[in-house]
This record gives C-alpha cells, sequence and structure tokens, in this order.
C-alpha cells in the first residue's frame, strides 16, 4: 500500500481558483496546484509562472495568454485546452496529456515534452525551438509553420502530422517515426 506522502494532494477547482487569485494580488505567492481539478477552468492571461501543476487536471481549460514559464506540468492533463499564445517556456510537460490541445502561436522553447501525448493537437506557429520532444505522440498534429531549430524529436511518432513548412534546422530526429520520405535524409 502507498505511503500517503506518495499520493498527490487533490485540490477542488474553489480552492486552486482562490490560490490562483491570491497570486494575482502577489506575485510572490509560491503557486503549488499539484493535482488540482481545474477541469474547464476559465485562465485566460493567468500568472501561472513557475506554478507546481504536477497530475492537474487542466482538460478543456481556458489558458490563453497565460504565462506558464517554469511551470511543473509533469503528468498533468490538457485534453483539449487552449493555449493560444500561452507562455510555457522552460516549462516541464513531461508526461502530459495534450490530446486535441489547441497550442496556436504558444512557446514552448526550451519545454520538456519528453513522453508527452501531442495526439491531433494543433500546434500551428508554435515556438519549439530547443524543446525535448523526445518519444512524444505527435500522431495527426498540425505543426505547420512551427519551428522546431535544435529541437529533440528522437523516437518521436510523427505519424499523419502535418509538417507544411516546419523549420526543422538542427533538429535530432534519431529514430522517428511516421516522418514523410523528404526529411529521412537531411
Amino acid at each position: 500500500m502507498a505511503d500517503d506522502q506518495d499520493i498527490p494532494e487533490r485540490l477542488s477547482t474553489e480552492e486552486a481558483l482562490a490560490r490562483i487569485a491570491a497570486r494575482a494580488v502577489d506575485a510572490s505567492v509560491p503557486l503549488n496546484l499539484r493535482g488540482a481539478n481545474l477541469t474547464g477552468a476559465n485562465l485566460e492571461g493567468a500568472n501561472l509562472e513557475g506554478a507546481n501543476l504536477e497530475g492537474a487536471n487542466l482538460t478543456v481549460a481556458n489558458l490563453e495568454d497565460a504565462n506558464l514559464s517554469d511551470a511543473n506540468l509533469l503528468s498533468a492533463n490538457l485534453t483539449s485546452a487552449k493555449l493560444w499564445h500561452a507562455n510555457l517556456t522552460d516549462a516541464n510537460l513531461s508526461g502530459a496529456n495534450l490530446t486535441g490541445a489547441n497550442l496556436w502561436h504558444a512557446n514552448l522553447s526550451g519545454a520538456n515534452l519528453s513522453s508527452a501525448n501531442l495526439w491531433h493537437a494543433n500546434l500551428w506557429g508554435v515556438n519549439l525551438s530547443g524543446a525535448n520532444l523526445w518519444h512524444a505522440n505527435l500522431t495527426s498534429a498540425n505543426l505547420t509553420y512551427a519551428n522546431l531549430t535544435d529541437a529533440n524529436l528522437s523516437d518521436v511518432n510523427l505519424k499523419g502530422a502535418n509538417l507544411r513548412r516546419v523549420d526543422l534546422t538542427s533538429v535530432d530526429l534519431t529514430s522517428a517515426r511516421g516522418l514523410p520520405w523528404r526529411y529521412r535524409w537531411r
């Protein structure tokens, strides 16, 4: 049986939103939202910089223009979340579920997306420069106009992904699966 310390804290939506509101008043307030249920929450423009959102449920949440730089989103559920123009610079999204998420023009430079599920995600115009996407699932993702300069795409699944006008300068595509022929011998 698991020790109580191994069980993540489960915050109610109300408690999580209260913590976010306190952070809006005083940006120095640490933000621990580990395991929070923020399903469908409207967090447009929220300052979640450096927040701990490990294991949080952000399904269909509105995070448009939110600042999530340096945030810990390890194993978070962002299924169908709206992340237009969100700042996720250097965020940890390892093992996160971003199935069907809309990240239109989001900034994920330097982010860790290792083993993340981005199946059918909209990554149109996203900045993924220097990001780690090792073993990520990008099946059927839209990467049109994405910047992947210096990104790690080793062991990534790109089956059915739209790579139109993608910048793949200095990208590691070692063992990438589903890669269209024109990218295989770069």
